[in-house]
């Protein structure tokens, strides 16, 4: 395992560019399958999660080209199927969540697919059924190898258009049905659909491929069924997990930090969402600008005094991938606001190396959290702690940036799954941190 070693307690400056979106690119890479012709990807992050996806890629047979940092060209006109029913594809396959996206698309243009159970951070159940339910609505059967725990999905005849109403917006279920549904014989109706920047992406792409996909950014999507799709060139959005991440360590660490390039129409309410924490975000063109918080920053209250609850929601809601970040910069704040972690049971458990460091947090149940902020009158103490997911890793690192001496972080490689080559960004703009290899 990998370890970061932080000197906490530094103000920085500077500029940063946030990565391409790690949540879409997954989509993204997935939907190459779907044609023989060569697609253009730019802006695809350099981290763990992706960079495993495109070796399955290549497993398959999908001929992979890097043309620049972050660039590649994709053709998938002769996989190896094969592959999908391997020991190698089992172990490769269930070591990414992600992989599970690779479904729908081999099953609309083969008429099968197959997925080991996939893994991915420990932040409690997330269900596969809205996907595979998806897909038998669409005519495919559905079968199960408990013994290997190994999903499968056929359909000889191909698939045929429905009308489905999802028991939950689930976005890579929204995306591996959509995925599927391009191909299909007639059209399909999907209501309850995700409507996340990240699918949107993925649907504007296929459109450019030559799907005929309708209601783009509502969460009623028709798609129309074509024959076959073409190639198309495609830029992956910045990611906004990240962007607010960077919102989150510039308010901690009292920080001057210009964010580049954000995207700012797809951002939602996420600006919003930490103003309500006192954090000044500025717009400047399509940059974000955060000013040093001298004098600290004091969280809202709602208009009758009581105390200001922030809760995830699917899109346009608050990402539940920001929460964490949300959770650690209340540390410092004035005032106190609850933490409501709907969609994952066991994604608040990090706080409790929070407690450690000083931080003054309340862990009601496994959904919800109090904190109470310090105002900067007592600053976090450094400590050794282990990273249990890539959103939690990621804000131990802002409270360790924070703290006063210096703190350890194992099991990086969690945080390197989400994040690209984030000690060297980070030095860049002043940080003290050191990676060290185990």
């Amino acid at each position: 395992m990998g370890t970061f070693q932080i000197e906490g307690g530094h103000q920085l400056k500077g500029e940063i560019t946030p990565q391409g979106a790690k949540n879409e690119a997954l989509q993204i890479l997935c939907a190459v399958l779907l044609t023989p012709d060569k697609v253009t990807i730019s802006n695809i992050p350099d981290i763990r999660d992706v960079n495993k996806l495109i070796e399955i890629l290549r497993n398959l047979g999908v001929k992979i080209q890097k043309l620049d940092k972050g660039t590649y060209t994709f053709k998938s006109d002769d996989l190896n199927l094969d592959y999908l029913e391997s020991e190698r594809f089992k172990k490769e396959g269930s070591g990414l969540r992600g992989s599970i996206m690779i479904v729908g698309p081999l099953l609309a243009r083969f008429g099968k697919g197959y997925i080991p159970r996939p893994g991915g951070d420990k932040i409690g159940r997330r269900r596969l059924d809205t996907h595979f339910e998806g897909f038998i609505n669409l005519g495919a059967k559905f079968r199960y190898n408990k013994e290997e725990r190994f999903y499968g999905v056929e359909a000889p005849e191909g698939l045929t258009g429905t009308y489905m109403l999802l028991d939950e917006a689930s976005v890579t279920g929204t995306a591996n049905i959509v995925m599927a549904a391009v191909l299909a014989k007639g059209t399909t109706t999907i209501y309850n659909a995700a409507c996340e920047p990240y699918l949107q992406q993925l649907c504007k792409m296929l459109n450019r491929m030559g799907a005929k996909i309708s209601g783009i950014g509502s969460n009623l999507l028709s798609i129309e069924g074509v024959d076959a799709l073409g190639g198309c060139e495609h830029r992956v959005l910045p990611d906004m997990i990240e962007i607010g991440s960077w919102i989150g360590l510039a308010a901690m660490t009292k920080s001057e930090i210009t964010i580049k390039n954000v995207s700012w129409e797809n951002l939602g309410i996420i600006p919003n969402t930490f103003r309500k924490l006192g954090i000044t975000v500025e717009k400047s063109g399509d940059d974000i600008y955060i000013p040093a918080h001298k004098d600290g920053y004091q969280i809202e209250s709602y208009i009758d005094g009581s105390f200001m609850t922030i809760a995830d929601a699917p899109w346009p809601g608050f990402t539940p991938d920001l929460l964490s970040i949300v959770l650690v910069v209340a540390t410092q704040a004035r005032g106190e606001v609850m933490v409501h972690q709907k969609m994952f049971e066991s994604r608040l458990f990090f706080v409790d190396k929070l407690i450690d460091m000083g931080a003054k947090i309340i862990l009601c149940d496994p959904h919800r959290a109090t904190i109470i902020g310090h105002d900067f009158k007592s600053t976090l103490k450094a400590t050794t702690m282990v990273s249990p997911d890539i959103r939690a890793g990621i804000s131990l690192l802002i409270a360790a940036l924070s703290a006063k001496g210096t703190s350890t972080i194992h099991n990086i490689e969690q945080i390197d799954r989400g994040y690209e080559n984030i000690d060297e960004r980070l030095r860049a703009i002043g940080a003290k941190i050191i990676r060290v290899q185990a």
